[in-house]
């Protein structure tokens, strides 16, 4: 009587996806989003002279927990051309109503950010020969950023099936954005529910030195609203002076 065969496994690796991740809750939960549907995490990070280091840091302590396939951190220099308030010295908006935040496009919009961003990941998703990338956009509980649209991501996916060579070869590139209708408690929830602790991430926009936030500006009040809303405690470290 000969031997049971044994059943092959699958040869075939995960295939690779860019993900943007900045060390918010956002980006982070589309991390895990990513790794839940089986894409292997390709992290990209951007040291673009924002005005603090606490969300690099971030970034990596995310990735490192994730256990990403890999993690780069680019520098690149848009405080060279200032224009925001997270770029430069102007002065962070604090205590706005959450129904003012989407009247119109606050200073601290960075001029080109996500156009700058979402480039850079589709070169490095063209070398992996990956078809997806993945951004934490939101176009809901979100102040109002022109690049955060649903209009802006189909208009970049398709710039990037014309502009690239896996495009013209017939690879359709997608540009994943899972969080784009959802609102910030419904991302709390997922993010709970994907085992993330977010108090590893950061998404002020004027967090100190290690990372501890402001608890005034437009970022942070709509995560705590995200977390009372979904009946969520708030786990996100205040600056003593918050």
């Amino acid at each position: 009587m000969g031997h049971p065969r044994a059943v092959p496994l699958d040869p075939s690796p995960a295939p690779p996806a860019v993900v943007l991740l900045s060390g918010g809750l956002d980006s982070t939960t589309v991390a895990a989003i990513a790794g839940r549907e089986g894409y292997a995490v390709h992290a990209l990070s951007f040291d673009y002279g924002q005005r603090h280091r606490a969300e690099l840091d971030a970034a990596r302590r995310i990735a490192r927990e994730l256990d990403v396939a890999a993690h780069r951190v680019v520098a690149i220099d848009l405080a060279a051309f200032g224009g925001s308030a997270l770029t430069s010295d102007l002065e962070v908006p604090k205590d706005r109503e959450p129904t003012k935040m989407a009247d119109d496009i606050p200073i601290t919009y960075v001029p080109a950010r996500n156009t700058v961003f979402l480039s850079f990941a589709l070169a490095w998703a063209e070398v992996l020969g990956s078809t997806d990338i993945f951004i934490g956009v939101n176009a809901l509980d979100y102040s109002g950023y022109p690049d955060c649209r649903p209009e802006f991501i189909a208009a970049f996916e398709q710039l990037a099936n014309l502009a690239t060579r896996a495009g013209v070869a017939g690879s359709r590139l997608q540009i994943h954005a899972p969080l784009q209708h959802l609102t910030k408690a419904e991302i709390a929830t997922t993010a709970i529910e994907l085992g993330i602790d977010p108090s590893l991430t950061v998404s002020c926009y004027d967090a100190d030195d290690t990372g501890a936030a402001c608890g005034h500006c437009d970022a942070c009040i709509l995560r705590r609203d995200g977390f009372d809303a979904a009946g969520i405690a708030d786990p996100t470290r205040y600056r003593s002076d918050s």
